[in-house]
């Protein structure tokens, strides 16, 4: 868990994923550090496309990470 808070980069990509799975907008994005913006975008834009390919719900559980 302290490894998790202490990895930014990787929060910001999954908090990015989870907000592109369940359809929030790309300016949603609460960081203003270019490092953990970029990397939220990218879990956004991920998210967003297993979403429009249909892994949302049971589908799509083994692509989430526990936050």
């Amino acid at each position: 868990m302290r490894r998790q808070k202490r990895d930014m980069s990787s929060r910001a990509y999954d908090r990015g994923y989870h907000a592109g799975v369940s359809g929030r907008s790309l300016d949603d994005c609460p960081h203003s550090d270019m490092e953990h913006r970029q990397n939220w975008v990218a879990g956004w834009r991920e998210g967003r496309s297993d979403q429009w390919d249909g892994l949302t719900g049971i589908s799509g559980v083994h692509k989430l990470r526990a936050l």
